[in-house]
């Protein structure tokens, strides 16, 4: 698991081993394949997005209910069902183009082609555009050790024995 917000993988070029170094960093396992990459990068972006929506909602302080994810990872069921999970709510996948989408609405609107307010827009969004839920699966106490163990080593860079690789299976790569 890594830090998907770290400084370190704003720029594009070599992620495999940045996120290698990463882990290294962090007594993590290393991940030895492109799949086990791709499975940390899911994983490390599930929890990213928790951690987004926990501080949302700390700062608002209001709850949040449902998670939206749009542009290209709408397209990826495992980032979204994997989202579910870590956050423990459901998941709205798309449009993948939601930000195109909203600027021809809103001028849509500017120019007198649609009318109605922003509950109108939405709902001629979602009449035209193909959405996706996905329901958390349950126990989130695997996740809860991931977001632990994470914190762990960002604050420390050392990690316990169960993120070096001795935890449970089910729990998500680390």
């Amino acid at each position: 698991m890594v830090d998907a917000g770290a400084p370190a993988f704003l720029a594009p070029h070599h992620m495999p081993d940045r996120i290698a170094d990463a882990c290294r960093r962090t007594g993590q396992p290393v991940p030895r394949t492109p799949a086990e990459t791709t499975r940390c990068v899911l994983d490390s972006l599930a929890l990213a997005h928790r951690r987004a929506i926990e501080d949302a909602q700390r700062l608002s302080g209001r709850k949040v209910r449902v998670v939206h994810i749009v542009g290209g990872g709408a397209h990826n069921a495992l980032l979204c069902r994997l989202t579910a999970d870590a956050c423990g709510l459901p998941v709205v996948a798309g449009p993948a183009e939601a930000a195109a989408l909203g600027n021809v609405l809103v001028q849509a609107r500017a120019a007198g082609a649609v009318s109605g307010g922003l509950a109108d827009l939405r709902a001629l969004l979602h009449s035209t555009q193909p959405l996706r839920q996905y329901e958390p699966t349950g126990d989130r106490s695997a996740w809860d050790r991931a977001a632990a163990r994470l914190a762990e080593a960002q604050a420390t860079g050392q990690v316990t024995e169960a993120a070096s690789g001795q935890g449970h299976e089910e729990e998500p790569c680390v």
